[in-house]
């Protein structure tokens, strides 16, 4: 059962490479994009069941014992993550069709669209850290062709933007990796962890441990590295905005998840510390942002960055209620992130703009669409019971046991403005007089409420069935702020 690990990984990259082939046809391209990510979909949570019933798979490649060889890690984690990564992939592959990507369709979108699968996917389950430097580079070669896939003006001088700070995260990462493999004289994660425990992660391994997470933190956009995202991300196709909101942040931040629950863990009183601060400046800076703008886009991009905040504090304070509001709020993010940039691609679609200045009265002629905003507005926020609810009593709960009173208000203000940023779509864009269909011209929602309506009823069933949910999220938990389980998992000892 162990080469259950390589699944996900295999899935999608041998269905990039048959699109290729049949890229001449769109008809086709649709229906094979959407046959393969719901296969992708089916295997994803029969490997979480499986997981969640008899523990950790790994796959030891070409029958290299740990920690010689290509070592993937199917935990806990990685496999509730892959999951969630699938249920974004079936939405927009769903929605892909009805978006208006026109002839970028023919220019390999759907091949790209499961290269990127593939690298998000191999970056979960990958047990050493060269491999999930291969796996970023795999993402964000994809996110390269994504990004620039359509080349307007605007569109190319924020791929560029995107571009280098990604390379100049990666020759980082490079370098920090070259540097603990010199100190430890190994790169698969569970013996790095055990030889830094050997060692109480002394002198320069604590340099180390913080410049990988300057080269997470750039990847994941937190404060103050976070500059570069909001306008990069609204630029392509709302699809793609989707993918990108949804899952290449979360790489980045389940990477920190993953290093500083395992690897550096003796030194908390100076890392974690730290990424209170930063968990917290995120979501002031984040929210602000939303807030300051009236590009409805714009304000979905920058409530990026409050999320990842939040995901931050539960590392921060590195207790198991705290890591199960990560855990719990990682994934409500990933689904309810894809709902909104696909949401607000259909507002500015049916309204002719993304400004709110120039919207009103939407609500008589697509209530439906108006009600599906409000309700994502009251999910992202953390209004009970929603799962955004769930993951955010977790956290606080794990702020309050760790006596980080400060973060704990500092979060309950954010939530509330959060909020405020969506319903000012909301009442700007959908209330108002009924005006004349001139501005819509009678435009059809057919086939994009639909995505965007699963995702939704996927994250109201996180909140109002949490009970049946939240043991997972708790079993995988308590693996992570036990770093012992992951190491004798791949070591065998």
């Amino acid at each position: 059962m162990s080469n259950l690990a390589v699944l996900p990984i295999i899935i999608p990259l041998i269905s990039a490479v048959i699109l290729i082939f049949s890229n001449s046809n769109v008809q086709i391209s649709r229906g094979l994009t959407r046959l393969f990510s719901i296969i992708s979909l089916g295997i994803s949570g029969y490997i979480l069941w499986y997981v969640a019933e008899n523990g950790t798979v790994v796959l030891e490649t070409g029958d290299w014992a740990a920690p010689y060889g290509i070592i993937l890690v199917m935990d806990g984690l990685a496999a509730l993550l892959v999951f969630t990564t699938n249920i974004v992939a079936v939405a927009c592959a769903f929605y892909a069709p009805h978006a208006g990507l026109g002839e970028k369709e023919r220019f390999y979108f759907y091949s790209f669209f499961f290269f990127l699968i593939t690298g998000v996917s191999g970056a979960f389950i990958t047990g050493d850290l060269f491999n999930l430097f291969v796996f970023f580079e795999v993402l964000l070669m994809a996110s390269y062709a994504l990004i620039t896939l359509g080349g307007g003006k605007t569109q190319l001088r924020e791929s560029l933007k995107y571009l280098l700070i990604n390379l100049f995260s990666s020759m980082l990462f490079v370098t920090a990796v070259a540097m603990l493999y010199g100190v430890v004289g190994t790169l698969n994660m569970a013996h790095i962890a055990q030889r830094v425990q050997e060692v109480e992660q002394q002198g320069i391994l604590t340099t180390i441990a913080i410049l990988l997470f300057f080269v997470f933190a750039t990847k994941a956009a937190v404060f103050p590295l976070y500059y570069w995202l909001p306008h990069s991300y609204i630029q392509p196709n709302v699809v793609v905005s989707a993918l990108f909101g949804a899952l290449l942040t979360k790489v980045g931040i389940y990477s920190i998840l993953r290093v500083f629950t395992l690897i550096f863990v003796h030194q908390v009183e100076l890392t974690h510390e730290l990424f209170i601060w930063i968990a917290g400046l995120s979501m002031v800076f984040g929210v602000i942002g939303a807030l300051s703008t009236n590009n409805i886009k714009l304000i979905i991009a920058y409530n990026i960055i409050p999320a990842i905040g939040f995901v931050l504090l539960g590392i921060a304070v590195l207790n198991q209620d705290g890591i199960s509001g990560s855990v719990y709020y990682l994934v409500h993010d990933m689904i309810i992130k894809t709902a909104l940039f696909l949401l607000v691609g259909i507002i500015a679609y049916v309204a002719g703009t993304s400004d709110l200045k120039k919207m009103g009265g939407l609500i008589h002629h697509y209530p439906l669409l108006g009600w599906l905003l409000f309700l994502s507005g009251l999910v992202l926020a953390g209004i009970p019971p929603f799962s955004g609810f769930i993951g955010k009593l977790l956290l606080l709960q794990g702020a309050v046991e760790a006596n980080e009173i400060v973060i704990l208000l500092v979060g309950l203000l954010t939530s509330l403005l959060i909020l405020y940023s969506i319903v000012k779509i909301f009442i700007r864009g959908f209330w108002g007089d009924k005006e004349p269909m001139a501005h819509t011209a009678g435009k059809s929602t057919k086939g994009l409420l639909v995505p965007v309506a699963f995702l939704l009823a996927l994250s109201v069933l996180l909140g109002v069935g949490a009970e049946l949910f939240y043991p997972l999220v708790e079993g995988i938990a308590a693996e992570l702020v036990d770093p012992q389980i992951y190491i004798d998992s791949v070591l065998k000892e």
